[in-house]
């Protein structure tokens, strides 16, 4: 059971790009929707369940606030760099480089710094498996060599490869930092562990605060960098509710599996990153994105490898 809702984050992180291609909309009318809808669950978690179940003085400590908007504003940071990567690099080139990053970054720390991974065997295999998630996620991206070329007046490998590592950091951090304040001691046993030591009222206490620095810093990404400020209010940007809200969802079971001592952090990011496969598929049945028979060959093969790699990710504490 702690496997399949660890999956949950796959199938609705892997939804967002459809769910945000049917809504319509820039990419700041996008990027406010999502927030906007994450504000919705994150702020709906708190009052109907964190402050039911573990009190208003759990739900307002000023240590899970601290951590919960620190949290949202680096996934901000990480949001607006692989907005930019994009722009300079391509999708098609930078989202398997996202993808591929965020495994790497976040299974490693999670391993490393958390001190998931206690075991030669576990080493061994995490890596493979690390390995075959990112090889997969590759060639689901993969573009057709016999495609017309993408003309891109903005096309800069090495500025986009930056800003893809800064969306790199930015990401893995907002993943690993409600973690890795427990364990540097700013957050107390008795608080992380609450009800029953499995950290569940921590890890949703959590997603309310983090909303809120996720608008903060999606407000001032769109205004500053995307200088979309005169139509940040538009239609799409409300219509895009949708997708934050499906986000969100995705969000909080990724926090309760990374909370939860059965999957941990480096297991609970990596299979959150399966969703590329459901992001491929639903281009393809859903949007009706053309594929050709390369393509496809392709796709399968890396799907494959993606669901093995997380198969392996899975199982690695009976190793």
């Amino acid at each position: 059971m702690s496997i399949l809702i660890a999956l949950i984050p796959a199938l609705a992180w892997g939804s967002v790009g459809v769910v945000t291609t049917k809504m319509g909309g820039s990419a700041g009318q996008q990027s406010l929707g999502m927030t906007f809808g994450a504000l919705i669950f994150g702020l709906v978690t708190m009052l109907f369940y964190v402050v039911p179940n573990a009190g208003v003085d759990f739900a307002f400590n000023s240590r899970i606030w601290v951590v919960g908007i620190v949290s949202g504003l680096v996934w901000a940071i990480g949001t607006a760099g692989q907005f930019i990567g994009f722009k300079k690099m391509g999708v098609s080139v930078g989202n398997p480089i996202s993808t591929g990053g965020q495994i790497i970054g976040n299974a490693l720390m999670a391993a490393a710094v958390l001190g998931e991974w206690t075991t030669g065997k576990m080493w061994l295999f995490g890596s493979i498996a690390i390995l075959g998630v990112v090889f997969g996620a590759i060639l689901t991206s993969l573009p057709d060599p016999n495609a017309p070329k993408e003309v891109n007046v903005n096309r800069d490998f090495k500025g986009g490869l930056l800003a893809m590592l800064i969306s790199t950091l930015g990401y893995m951090m907002y993943f690993v930092l409600p973690n890795l304040l427990y364990k540097t001691g700013y957050i107390s046993d008795a608080l992380h562990g609450a009800p029953d030591g499995s950290g569940l009222y921590y890890m949703t206490a959590v997603v309310g605060p983090q909303s809120i620095g996720q608008i903060i810093g999606t407000f001032l990404i769109v205004i500053f960098f995307m200088k979309e400020q005169a139509t940040m209010f538009e239609r799409a940007t409300w219509r895009n509710i949708i997708t934050g809200l499906v986000w969100a969802l995705g969000n909080v079971f990724m926090f309760i599996s990374a909370a939860n001592p059965a999957v941990g952090q480096a297991t609970a990011t990596t299979l959150s990153q399966m969703g590329v496969v459901v992001g491929v598929f639903g281009g393809i049945f859903i949007l009706g994105e053309k594929k050709s028979k390369r393509q496809m060959i392709y796709a399968i093969i890396g799907s494959i490898l993606v669901v093995l790699g997380g198969v392996v990710m899975a199982n690695l504490g009976a190793l």
